[in-house]
């Protein structure tokens, strides 16, 4: 077996067996290709037929086992139908990891209460549908790990992408409550979330967009196969949180220290920094109720703008930046106010 399973209690004669959702493309993509090349034997769960077949070889490529499971995330029996077929085929599930998304770009009042729904059901309910096949199996077995994978946009929402910040809140309360139940029965069975930062990956070609031009990540954007790095560490280790990049700890204790500071920034960055200065696309197709075509793999199209270096805070480093954060909000707020004083005639000063 290739490398580490960096998991206690496998056998080294056995590959541990990862299910990972939203796998064909993206961040799931580049987490199941970080898995094959430990060794694992990854089941790979998405829509995209042809990008799933693709995705299998990356992970054999890798040095892995792939297992191609066509499935939306959103029907509940197509998710419990695909943890058994796991099983059946696998033996057992050690780590699960929900990572299936989708998101709508417009003012709240330009998306309609069916991309509203559509965008709850695979962001939100698909990582409940995820985590309840996982749990049916994992409690047979006494053990196991299950990965939310989140993003900053779980505690910090941002202008354009309520329905999908909406869904990431939501699993982050579900993901809470089912800590403590598991807590309560002295389970073995490990919880996690991952709150990732701006990452390079097609859904900015894919995601639907009524916005006038064409779709960015806020920068600084990372790497998915950065990213997924931090999403194997968060299996292997199971911290509470984890929270990948120098962006999502300011955005999260930013939050949390001086939120109306925040609201007026996102109000302004946020709103500008989603948009390129090209045209949006009309004719492209979106991700929401179907698949779209091709196979770009892992990353979009930002190689040229990447940040150079993922960075994962959990435990003792977030206390050391809770009073970080403190200090920093703080300057924030006086520059802020001493920027807007120099800025007022002096008859008003």
């Amino acid at each position: 077996m290739k490398g580490s399973t960096s998991l206690a209690n496998i056998a080294e004669s056995e590959a541990p067996v990862v299910a990972i959702t939203g796998s064909s493309a993206g961040v799931g993509r580049a987490v199941a290709v970080a898995f094959g090349r430990r060794g694992w034997r990854v089941a790979l769960l998405a829509r995209g037929r042809d990008r799933l077949a693709s995705a299998r070889l990356d992970v054999e490529r890798a040095g892995g086992e792939g297992l191609v499971l066509p499935t939306d995330v959103a029907d509940p029996d197509a998710v419990f139908e695909a943890a058994e077929r796991i099983v059946e085929r696998f033996g057992r599930i050690d780590v699960w990891i929900n990572n299936a998304m989708a998101t709508i770009y417009a003012p709240i009042d330009a998306i309609a209460p069916a991309e509203f729904k559509r965008v709850t059901e695979v962001t939100y309910l698909g990582q409940v549908h995820g985590t309840l096949a996982a749990l049916r199996h994992m409690r047979q077995r006494g053990k196991g790990t299950i990965v939310q994978v989140g993003s900053a946009l779980s505690y910090r929402a941002i202008p354009l992408q309520s329905a999908y910040c909406a869904a990431k809140f939501a699993v982050r309360g579900f993901t809470d409550a089912l800590r403590t139940e598991l807590q309560h029965e002295g389970s073995r069975i490990k919880l996690t979330m991952v709150q990732l930062p701006a990452v390079n990956t097609p859904q900015f070609d894919w995601a639907r967009s009524r916005l006038p031009r064409q779709l960015e990540p806020v920068p600084p954007i990372y790497q998915p196969d950065a990213v997924a790095e931090a999403i194997f560490r968060a299996a292997s280790e199971a911290p509470r949180e984890l929270w990948v990049g120098r962006t999502s700890v300011e955005a999260i204790l930013g939050t949390m220290l001086a939120p109306s500071l925040l609201d007026r920034m996102m109000s302004r960055s946020a709103w500008r920094g989603q948009m390129t200065a090209e045209p949006a696309r009309r004719d492209r197709a979106d991700n929401l109720f179907e698949a779209p075509p091709g196979d770009p793999g892992a990353r979009g199209r930002f190689d040229d703008r990447r940040a150079k270096a993922v960075i994962a805070f959990s435990g003792a480093r977030v206390r050391a930046g809770l009073l970080l954060a403190g200090l920093t909000a703080v300057s924030l707020m006086l520059w802020t106010a001493l920027a807007v004083e120099r800025r007022r005639p002096a008859r008003h000063r």
